[in-house]
């Protein structure tokens, strides 16, 4: 069984010990047991109902000014030259692999540890995923892996920014040849750093979700970013089925303007209805980002003298926080899922290694046993709630639980055996 968290190994005694001190921290412990945690709640107010029927009152629902504004921002945010928004982000991977004009015959190389939309998406477009293994420390993509799996039909790299750490770009674009584009899975994280750089700035394009649970949220929707004008200019059209003008450009002057369709497209774009949500929180990301660091310190500080372990955040990058992981050794995972659940926390699994689903399993193009770090992650984690609005009392609830009712259960010796301890 391979290591796959990050710390050195604590003796039986000690983790007892530690154990103990660290469940005198935890306030109210064995209280509040009908206490229901969601995994997440979304903290857009009230008044956003009034956004929605501004947009409605333009009479103007579809991709416009509002759609235009926030594309605007996210370039001065990110410090890129063009951004357009999406109806998902796996919309918008499909528009900007058919805007590269990657598609069969091309082989994209994907991480294993990721949500599948990742992998999927290269098949949507009629390419071929190929799987490589993730680093054990920090679950981010191996970049020695990408340069071996490169074969003279490798077209991109999809880099996968887990859980809001960024893999440094500048690092896998010194592994690859001339050509190979770099498209920036970038869903976990709006406010990623690595060495003073952001998602954007040092790839192809990076693309970012903008779901219910995510830190930007609009319900669904998405954007790509890029500094490639013609990349920029194709993915416009790709986003409207191909077509050469959008609603707005085809009656512009009060008059219809004909279209015409030079390349496949997909319907990939937002509308202003929900663009509107996104505006005011643009302004208020680095806050929100302070307030989930907080909550996540808290969950190491009291969860570092147990078996679970979580990624390492490397010294030169700013995590986004988007999800808070843990790893529960010993095959015990679902159990411990159902614990939590069973008290009312909304735990989940984000995500189980993509070869391991069916539709990759049963894919004999797939190498089976070939990603021991992603299978091992994978068969083990578990995301607790984080979200800016995450109470203390709740998050004591998600401690109390994890102290009270799993931690003493857990064998300290499998720490030993799996070289997992504290941070």
């Amino acid at each position: 069984m391979i290591s796959t968290i990050f710390h050195d190994p604590i003796s039986h005694a000690s983790f007892r010990l530690k154990f103990r001190s660290s469940l005198l921290k935890i306030k109210n412990f064995g209280r509040e047991a009908s206490m229901r945690v969601p995994f997440y709640r979304h903290s857009l107010p009230a008044s956003s109902a009034t956004l929605v029927a501004e947009v409605i009152e333009s009479g103007f629902l579809t991709s416009g000014q509002y759609c235009s504004r926030v594309e605007d921002k996210l370039c001065a945010i990110f410090g890129v030259s063009h951004a357009k928004l999406t109806s998902s982000w796996t919309q918008g991977a499909v528009a900007v692999l058919l805007a590269l004009g990657i598609g069969p015959g091309d082989e994209v190389i994907v991480p294993a540890m990721t949500f599948v939309a990742t992998a999927n998406v290269v098949k949507q477009v009629g390419a071929t995923p190929v799987f490589v293994d993730v680093e054990p420390s920090t679950l981010l993509i191996d970049i020695a892996s990408v340069r071996a799996a490169v074969t003279s039909r490798t077209r991109a790299v999809i880099p996968v920014h887990l859980y809001g750490q960024m893999v440094e770009i500048p690092a896998l674009r010194a592994a690859l040849p001339a050509g190979i584009r770099i498209i920036e899975d970038a869903a976990h994280c709006f406010e990623g750093r690595r060495g003073g750089r952001r998602p954007g700035q040092d790839s192809d394009a990076a693309i970012f979700s903008f779901y219910a649970t995510k830190n930007v949220t609009c319900g669904e929707g998405g954007a790509v970013i890029t500094q490639d004008g013609a990349l920029a200019a194709n993915l416009k059209e790709a986003v409207l089925h191909g077509m050469s003008a959008a609603a707005a450009q085809r009656f512009s002057g009060g008059r219809y303007q004909h279209w015409d369709v030079a390349r496949l497209g997909t319907k990939a774009n937002l509308p202003d209805l929900l663009a509107v949500l996104l505006e005011t929180q643009l302004d208020s990301v680095d806050a929100r980002l302070a307030q989930r660091e907080r909550l996540a310190r808290r969950y190491e500080e009291n969860l570092a003298a147990t078996p679970l372990g979580f990624p390492a955040i490397e010294a030169e990058a700013v995590s986004a926080r988007h999800l808070f992981p843990i790893h529960v050794p010993g095959g015990q995972r679902d159990r411990v899922m159902r614990v939590l659940n069973d008290h009312g926390i909304g735990a989940t699994v984000n995500y189980r290694s993509v070869p391991e689903l069916s539709l990759y399993r049963n894919d004999p193009t797939v190498p089976r046993n070939g990603f021991p770090v992603s299978l091992d992650w994978g068969e083990g984690t578990l995301c607790l709630p984080l979200f800016p609005t995450l109470r203390q009392d709740e998050q004591d609830h998600v401690l109390n639980i994890l102290h009270g009712a799993v931690l003493p259960s857990l064998d300290s010796r499998m720490i030993e055996e799996r070289g997992v301890a504290a941070l």
